[in-house]
């Protein structure tokens, strides 16, 4: 990947360049908890179904401690009244370059890609820019965690869960090189599809990829099993963690045959994949719920694959999925726009998908499938403190108002650059007095 000195220079080049390097107050990242602290009498929704009303949560040294009803607050606490307000598990954001790129016409700011289609060796967290401007932007609407994945190519790279308040890669990493991404070939039709223009070209190229990638996987599940000791390959090192089950694999594929493909090839292989994206998940609920494949939905505040599919499809396939049986979390496409997630989980709640069901798309059923559910996903005795507090339902864009936001217990910042430019440009033209 690029040198860092040539992305620091890049995103600063920019930030002079756009007049954005006023003076705006540093967002440092929060210090370690120093005592305990309680939230009494909110709503308190616990991820996992549960909802205590008038209730208290306790944490200490980045621990969650107590969560149920009135209960004794130790002397020492600090006492937080969030009566009428509500809690939940900081939400988690799956699927994102965040981190990887800034400004995504300013090349030297671009970083989620590296050239060639097989770079299962890649791991995306060393390239991840905790300085980033939009991660702050995320943390104001409650999102403390995402997974940072590498894009492109056929074997994408390795992907980490960060959480989103630390002074760089080492701070941030909450679960290092989880998974590996894999891109299904596919047939893109018509003239901007990136292939032949003739469709039967294009089949021909398309099973010829997918013939390479399923000897690449042979070939590495065969020196996984040989061990290794007197050969080194780095892309297929990679998938010795697979084969060993302590690394999971992301298959990216939308279209009904390109599941029902990928699926039944990795399994040949002995994995059992995520399915990302899932455009057409709907229509083959059946065999990803006997595999018990996770589906992570993406975009789905969009319109439907089909001219002929239900207008409102996008909103309801969670729902569908769900009801069939299968795990299922939110995702969005790019990085900017992950602040919108919670709103992912409010439109399907809107669309038949119980509240509390709907929640769980971005908290503990996200938390299952990136394997990190015995830490956060719940507000559970003993799980990491990764809480917020809204002053209305965060699922919804009128009611979501963070007021208070905890990471492994640290009181983080909820400033961010919209805030700020907001403020600026209210004392501009009088509207606030000067502070």
């Amino acid at each position: 990947m690029k040198s860092i000195i040539t992305y620091i220079a890049g995103v600063a080049a920019f930030i002079l360049a756009s007049g954005l390097a006023s003076a705006q107050p540093t967002i440092y990242p929060a210090k370690a908890q120093e005592r305990p602290v309680a939230i009494t009498g909110a709503t308190i929704h616990v991820g996992n179904g549960e909802v205590i009303t008038q209730g208290t949560l306790l944490f200490d040294q980045g621990k969650i401690t107590y969560v149920g009803g009135a209960t004794t607050v130790p002397a020492e606490a600090l006492t937080i009244d969030a009566a009428g307000k509500h809690v939940y598990p900081g939400f988690i954001a799956p699927n994102t370059n965040l981190g990887l790129v800034e400004v995504s016409s300013v090349r030297a700011t671009v970083d989620f890609a590296e050239v060639g289609e097989n770079n299962a060796h890649v791991r995306s967290l060393i390239a991840y820019n905790t300085d980033s401007k939009v991660i702050n932007t995320l943390r104001s609407n409650g999102i403390l965690l995402a997974q940072i994945t590498p894009q492109d190519g056929v074997v994408s790279g390795q992907s980490s869960v960060v959480q989103l308040d630390a002074w760089n890669w080492e701070d941030a990493a909450y679960k290092i090189d989880e998974g590996i991404h894999i891109n299904w070939p596919t047939v893109r039709f018509g003239r901007f599809g990136g292939g032949p223009s003739n469709p039967e070209a294009q089949k021909e190229q398309v099973q010829a990829e997918i013939a390479q990638l399923e000897g690449y996987l042979s070939e590495a599940k065969a020196y996984a099993e040989l061990g290794g000791d007197k050969v080194s390959n780095a892309r297929f090192e990679a998938f010795r963690a697979v084969f060993a089950g302590d690394r999971q694999v992301y298959v990216h594929a939308n279209r009904a045959t390109d599941i029902i493909a990928a699926i039944s090839s990795l399994k040949r292989l002995g994995i059992k994949p995520v399915l990302v994206g899932g455009t057409e998940a709907h229509l083959v609920t059946e065999l990803l719920s006997d595999n018990q494949i996770p589906v992570i939905v993406r975009q789905s505040h969009s319109l439907p694959y089909a001219s002929d599919a239900d207008v409102y499809l996008p909103y309801k396939q969670a729902k569908l999925l769900s009801d069939a049986g299968i795990l299922v979390a939110y995702s969005i496409d790019g990085f900017w726009q992950q602040r919108n997630l919670p709103f992912m989980a409010g439109t399907a709640a809107a669309y038949g998908m119980d509240k509390e069901q709907a929640l769980a798309t971005i908290t503990s059923n996200t938390a299952k499938i990136l394997g990190i559910d015995d830490r956060t996903g719940t507000l559970e005795v003993g799980k990491d403190a990764n809480i917020i507090v809204s002053s209305g339902d965060a699922l919804d864009m009128l009611g979501n108002d963070i007021e208070r936001a905890f990471i492994q217990g640290r009181d983080i910042n909820l400033d961010d650059l919209h805030k700020q430019l907001f403020e600026r440009y209210e004392y501009k033209y009088g509207l606030i007095e000067d502070r």
